[in-house]
């Protein structure tokens, strides 16, 4: 069974991060969404509502798991017996930062782990969650960035 995992603190989980998991479950038998954990990090949610949103919008995929991680995402690569890193791209920046974490996360993982890079629908190439958190904090209509089982979960 081939298994990725897609990384990211998903502060919020936006379509774009949806439609990368969609489009790694045509790739790989089982994708994990691991929410990275960093306490030194200021967040709008809280890791357990990010768990919460992310699970409700695919509590009926078998195909995908959602959870909590803390450390090197090689370490849970090893612990998952994961064959790859799934990384979404929007511009040659992240493109130019992914690339360098793959270099790395190649060297120090054993044994070495690959990183699928899928680019950015056009039309979602733009989302970013900075801005949509940005929009909450001013009370904007976000539901045209969001996955509905998230936006169902945020109050306002």
């Amino acid at each position: 069974m081939k298994t990725a995992i897609f990384p990211g603190s998903f502060d919020p989980f936006t379509l774009g991060h949806a439609d990368i998991v969609q489009r790694g479950l045509q790739l790989f038998d089982k994708v994990v969404i691991a929410i990275g954990v960093n306490p030194d990090k200021k967040t709008m949610f809280s890791a357990e509502e990010r768990l919460q949103q992310i699970s409700s919008c695919y509590a009926d995929q078998p195909r995908v798991e959602v959870m909590l991680w803390q450390g090197l995402m090689v370490d849970l690569a090893r612990q998952l017996q994961a064959d790859c890193f799934l990384k979404g791209v929007r511009s040659v920046v992240d493109f130019e930062y992914e690339r360098t974490m793959a270099a790395v996360n190649a060297q120090i993982s054993d044994p070495s782990v690959e990183t699928c890079l899928l680019y950015a629908r056009p039309e979602l190439e733009s989302l970013q969650s900075s801005v949509v958190r940005e929009l909450l904090h001013h009370g904007a209509d976000v539901s045209a960035f969001l996955p509905q089982a998230v936006l169902s979960q945020i109050k306002r």
